[in-house]
């Protein structure tokens, strides 16, 4: 089957993503899932989430595991993002962290790795480590995620930090406080926005006002939420799919036009910040 083609948001080194991925997030946990979630991965390369984003957190290694079998005999056709976790973010730990990665997975490289989030490890380290593995061509690219407007401001400031290629973060309907301020700062650098969590695991699914738009497309609460977030400068979404009914869903949303009334009433429904706030989580 030929690969599909859907809109794509660039990165700062000049390559194009696709506007929406695969995340593996609580993937390769459950035996009894685990042919179902295969068929999903594989099948959403196919529709051309050609994006799969994972992490060594996730399920101790198992989701890497997981995306390893389901890219076999396909690396090339697929963008593969990684993450390592800050209590293993010093220069030698990361490198030896992204090897044990690229094992599980069963390839010689990632197309970008990411520090999950902020520790107390100094960022130059990390930053060595990164231009480290990029010589070795372990990694073609790196990035961070759950950085606040303070942190990247710092990562900006240190030699080489420029190269960051995303910010990985939580954002969807009903967490806009990106919108205040880092955001338009990431925007204004060529930066792209990766969303985590935009549905809100599960919660933007039962929403009067979702609902409300939804029916009004014949689409459904979940695509009403992908399709707001891929209709953002700079943003590409990655949602969790552990079936292939559910990738067919979310692959729809990418063809979902939202009207200026619709985006009104989303914006009613789940108003847009009015100051700065703290960076969320999950």
């Amino acid at each position: 089957m030929s690969i599909q083609t859907i809109p794509t948001v660039r990165l700062p080194a000049g390559d194009s993503i696709p506007v929406m991925g695969l995340g593996t997030w609580y993937l390769g946990e459950t035996p009894a899932r685990r042919a179902s979630e295969l068929a999903a991965l594989r099948l959403g390369i196919d529709l051309g989430l050609t994006l799969i984003d994972t992490a060594e957190m996730y399920g101790s290694g198992a989701a890497e595991v997981l995306v390893g079998e389901a890219i076999a005999g396909r690396r090339d056709e697929v963008f593969l993002v990684s993450k390592v976790l800050p209590s293993h973010a010093t220069y030698a730990d990361t490198i030896e962290a992204c090897r044990q990665s690229l094992r599980r997975l069963g390839t010689e490289r990632l197309d970008l790795y990411l520090l999950h989030w902020r520790g107390r490890v100094p960022l130059e380290q990390t930053l060595r480590a990164f231009e480290e593995l990029v010589r070795l061509g372990m990694i073609r690219y790196w990035g961070v995620s759950n950085f606040d407007i303070r942190d990247m401001a710092e990562l900006l400031s240190l030699p080489g930090g420029d190269a960051v290629q995303t910010d990985q973060v939580l954002y969807n309907l009903t967490r806009r406080g990106i919108e205040y301020d880092l955001l338009s700062t990431l925007q204004g650098q060529g930066i792209p926005v990766m969303a985590y969590s935009p549905i809100e695991q599960g919660r933007l699914l039962v929403h009067p006002m979702t609902v409300e738009v939804a029916n009004r497309h014949e689409a459904t609460p979940a695509q009403v939420a992908l399709a707001w977030l891929m209709n953002r400068e700079g943003v590409n979404v990655i949602p969790r799919a552990g079936t292939p009914e559910h990738v067919r869903e979310n692959r729809a949303a990418v063809d979902l036009r939202l009207t200026e009334q619709d985006l009104n009433m989303l914006d009613q429904a789940f108003p847009p910040p009015r100051g700065p706030q703290p960076l969320e989580m999950l």
